[in-house]
């Protein structure tokens, strides 16, 4: 595939799959489960039937691995969505899930790892504290509601530092397990998705009254179709599959392209989300919430090394020509 048509992918699938998701949280924010189990049902079945032949393909790594693995995975996943219940606004939600956090498990740095995650964290902090104020301004019926409003928002934020303390540890198990294996994006992608699929008959309760309350939504026309089916189940399809584009597409460019590409556009791709959520769904962010953003991006850029390998890439041609 054309590397273009690949970031086409990743900007169309993951920019939509972030405007249906802000759709679906708005109407019910407690949504988070359902939300999760559909996007891990669609790709278990598509990967069953496409990467595992139906069961008869046997994994490259052992599943003793996937099982730690998927531990991880299934807890960052519910976790990042179920924050979502505790006032946590769109915008802040996706900056912390932007932030490039492999780096909080290692034991040596150089100065430009420092300073990007020094960087890193004033920026989240800034956000966060931005969006503390917002909450208690909001809470403003009485002392009580709004302390109530703050200690719930507080939850959310603790859901989702611990999802990313937890996502920085499993993007070292998964590196650990890729050099002792090999890469296997498409199979690590099935297994992870697949596997932690019992765990949601703990949150079935909660998945199947999110099912009944969707049912109970207005209905959403398609007209290229003539089908008729409740709106917030259509919200819901379309993130699955929006979800599902935006995997392939990153997926499609880890092979086509470079690292330092695939770093380049995932994380533009994320700023992007981010001006299109502030936009049109009119979400309060105040010039330090924009300060706080770019200390964050321009941080994650700096720890993965961009600007050194933009930099070092036209001398290396010179060398390779001569």
């Amino acid at each position: 595939m054309h590397p273009g048509l690949a970031v086409g992918l990743v900007f169309s699938g993951c920019c939509s799959n972030v405007v249906f998701l802000e759709l679906l949280a708005r109407e019910f924010p407690g949504c988070g489960n359902i939300v999760t189990f559909a996007q891990f049902l669609f790709i278990a079945v598509e990967g069953f039937i496409f990467e595992s032949n139906f069961g008869r393909k046997r994994p490259a790594i052992p599943i003793r691995f996937y099982l730690v693995m998927v531990a991880m995975f299934f807890t960052v996943s519910v976790v990042n969505n179920y924050a979502l219940n505790f006032n946590i606004a769109m915008p802040l939600h996706m900056i912390f899930r932007s932030v490039s956090s492999t780096g909080l498990f290692l034991c040596q740095y150089s100065v430009s790892k420092y300073t990007s995650i020094a960087l890193v964290s004033v920026g989240i902090f800034i956000c966060t504290f931005m969006s503390a104020k917002q909450v208690a301004s909001r809470s403003s019926v009485s002392e009580e509601d709004a302390l109530h409003a703050f200690l719930w928002w507080l939850l959310g934020i603790s859901a989702l530092t611990f999802a990313l303390l937890m996502s920085a540890r499993m993007g070292i198990f998964q590196e650990t397990l890729y050099k002792q294996f090999g890469k296997h994006s498409k199979e690590a992608l099935f297994y992870n998705h697949a596997l932690p699929l019992p765990g949601f008959l703990l949150l079935m309760p909660d998945i199947y009254r999110h099912a009944l309350l969707f049912n109970q939504s207005e209905l959403f026309h398609i007209p290229s179709l003539g089908l008729a089916l409740p709106t917030m189940w259509f919200y819901l399809i379309m993130n699955v599959i929006t979800q599902y584009v935006c995997i392939r597409g990153v997926f499609i460019l880890t092979t086509e392209c470079t690292s330092l590409t695939v770093t380049l556009v995932v994380t533009l791709r994320k700023f992007v989300s981010l001006i299109f959520s502030i936009l049109y769904f009119r979400n309060v962010f105040t010039p330090w919430h924009w300060l706080g953003t770019l200390f964050v991006f321009v941080g994650t850029l700096m720890y993965t090394e961009v600007w050194n390998n933009l930099g070092a890439r036209p001398g290396r041609q010179r060398k390779k020509e001569e």
